[in-house]
């Protein structure tokens, strides 16, 4: 038993020598393929960040991969009914690759035939430069053809052939001589670009604004607020997006192997403006004011009295580089603060009524020979006139108010407010005319109002002196928002610009009317401020808006500009004038409000540039304007 037991375990001894053969083979072969692997991921870390090409070799084997911003498309800017306002569209710009098949003619053979194939394109380039100098202005034939046959000589690759031309003049060159061949024979080069283009010209420029990378616009016009455009760059922009090029046998192509990223279009932006409201509002300004030699500029806005949507807003300066015409320059509505002169008479007169210190327009006061009580000012300019041919000692607040007497004004603001001042001055911040408020331009400055916590400056002749309109100063549009709120029956609404913003027809962020304050006074005093107004327009010193085609309520304004450290006058005794006319029609159911202020140079001139000329003037021709045209006016009849 024991003897084959034995023989039976021998076949288990002679097997385990061949199962250690076998794992020593398959752990010498791992440790290679490890060992390799090693040297392998060393490599390549080393190609990766060690080693590095001879220059030579990698700039003939590697083609040279460009990264290039991808432009969108720019949002429009659109009026109140759909019209373009400033829109992008494509231009082109071609270049020439003046090297093509010149390396394939010189390969032949047959240097006859190669010769000839050379002089036969070169035939056709001078037949391309001949097609060339009748599509593209101040091209001439021969000057293009040495171009081109300079540089094939010199092996250029991008000569300038036109630069900014309509798809049309591109099809036409394409379809010239040698181009008609392809970009491979022919070496046509055609790159797209977008460029903004504003329909309507100067109209509404300083509103709408500039793109300030257009090179095609003087560099004094992109300067200052760059308006509409640039408020809203991010959102009519759009977003870039990006691609990489590399050279290939057909010039510049997208290197697929790279990320591309989209451009995203810009949105449009639709704006509260009618263009035929602007239109007639910049002629009307410019005819009253191209021929004064010593006005500096002017401005008009247009606004509904119900929203806040501004209809129209002109902007015209005196241009120092155009012969001295009037343009589109600075934006006086928002970016011109003065002191408003008798158009802020109104401030003090609602403040009087809202607080009771006057019931009646019909109250009188004495006229006191001009002097105002409590002050060393006299203010005798009308009231001495009112005194002579009335042969009476009293005028009553309407007549104050008609004739825009500074007494009278001035008079209503001591004798209220004298002994609590500040009551006074919160008035005017309730009326909005103290605070800025968020415009969709940018510069609308903030108004500047006397504090009578200053003992500095603060004395009841500063009082006197806001009572009828100076010490203060305001922007146009403050003045038209404040006139605008008593139109509205006291609810004071915010001017606006934009509409809303648009993609593809359909609106992605509205915009509109907003809420300055809900009531700056009751219905009824707004009522009697209207009749105030109506009364200037009627028989005090706006008549010239009595021959309007609806009635107009309103108020002029004149004040003296202020020379820094000379008061009102220069050194040579000159003055600058600043006339406004602010009022809304038609005054029994009011629809639109508006401003029109002017602005003089340094003058000696009797001409005053008053509130009740050039500006109320101008604004008879747009209430004229838009009673006749505006829908809503077609079932009324123009008064007589």
């Amino acid at each position: 038993m024991t003897d084959d037991r034995n023989i039976r375990q021998l076949p288990q001894q002679t097997e385990k020598p061949k199962r250690d053969r076998i794992g020593l083979v398959l752990y010498i072969f791992y440790t290679l393929l490890l060992v390799i692997s090693a040297l392998v991921l060393v490599k390549l870390v080393y190609f990766q960040l060690i080693w590095k090409p001879e220059p030579k070799i990698a700039t003939a084997l590697t083609p040279g991969i460009v990264k290039r911003t991808v432009e969108p498309v720019r949002g429009n800017i659109i009026d109140c009914d759909g019209r373009l306002l400033a829109m992008s569209y494509p231009v082109y710009d071609i270049h020439m690759d003046c090297t093509v098949m010149k390396a394939d003619f010189a390969k032949m053979k047959n240097r006859d035939k190669a010769k000839m194939k050379e002089d036969e394109w070169l035939g056709k380039a001078r037949e391309l430069a001949e097609g060339l100098a009748r599509l593209v202005p101040g091209t001439s034939a021969d000057k293009m053809y040495g171009q081109i046959k300079e540089g094939r000589a010199n092996g250029r690759k991008y000569l300038a052939i036109a630069k900014g031309v309509d798809r049309s003049t591109m099809l036409k060159i394409k379809g010239l001589p040698l181009f008609k061949e392809g970009a491979n024979k022919g070496g046509m080069i055609v790159e797209t670009r977008n460029i903004r283009k504003y329909p309507y010209g100067k109209l509404a420029r300083r509103t709408i604004g500039f793109v300030r990378d257009n090179k095609g616009l003087p560099e004094e016009e992109i300067k200052g607020n760059p308006g509409l455009e640039g408020r809203y760059d991010a959102i009519l922009h759009g977003k870039d997006g990006r691609e990489y090029l590399r050279l290939s046998d057909r010039g510049r192509v997208r290197n697929y192997d790279s990320s591309y990223v989209r451009a995203i279009d810009g949105q449009d932006l639709r704006t509260t403006l009618n263009i035929d409201y602007q239109d007639v509002a910049d002629r009307a300004l410019h005819e009253q004011i191209d021929s004064m030699t010593t006005l500096n500029g002017a401005c008009l806005v247009l606004m509904e009295v119900k929203t806040g949507a501004i209809r129209a807003m002109v902007n015209l300066s005196r241009d120092p580089h155009r012969a001295g015409n009037f343009e589109e320059i600075t934006n006086f509505a928002i970016g011109r603060r003065f002191e408003p002169g008798s158009v802020f008479k109104t401030v003090t007169l609602l403040s009087v009524l809202s607080d009771g210190y006057v019931k009646s327009l019909d109250e009188t006061l004495p006229t006191n020979h001009g002097w105002v009580k409590d002050t060393k000012m006299k203010q005798d300019i009308h009231i001495a006139d009112w005194e002579r041919e009335h042969k009476t000692r009293e005028i009553s607040v309407r007549d104050g108010f008609k004739i825009s007497s500074n007494y009278v004004f001035g008079t209503l603001a001591v004798q209220n407010y004298a002994k609590n001042p500040r009551q006074y001055v919160e008035k005017v911040y309730s009326y909005g005319l103290g605070d800025s408020f968020d415009f969709d331009l940018e510069g609308l400055l903030t108004p500047n109002i006397p504090d009578p916590k200053n003992k500095n400056v603060w004395s009841n002749t500063t009082l006197g002196n806001m009572g009828f309109g100076y010490v203060t100063e305001l922007t146009p549009l403050h003045i038209l928002t404040f006139y605008n709120a008593i139109a509205n029956k006291g609810r004071m609404v915010k001017p606006y610009l934009v509409e809303d913003i648009e993609k593809a027809g359909s609106v992605t962020d509205r915009r509109g009317p907003s809420v300055l304050n809900a009531s700056i006074c009751s219905k009824a005093i707004a009522d009697t401020m209207t009749r105030a107004l109506l009364s200037v327009t009627e028989e005090g010193t706006a008549k010239v808006l009595k021959k309007a085609k609806c009635t107009v309520a309103g108020k002029t304004g004149t004040s003296f500009g202020t020379f820094p450290g000379s008061g009102y006058t220069d050194a040579s005794g000159r003055r600058k004038y600043q006339g406004t006319f602010v009022g809304y029609f038609p005054a029994e159911d009011p629809q639109y409000s508006v401003v029109c202020s002017v602005f003089s140079d340094p003058t000696y001139t009797n001409y005053r540039y008053q509130g009740g000329g050039i500006p109320a003037a101008t604004v008879k021709t747009l209430v004229d304007y838009v009673y006749t045209n505006d829908p809503r006016f077609r079932t009324k009849l123009p008064r007589k």
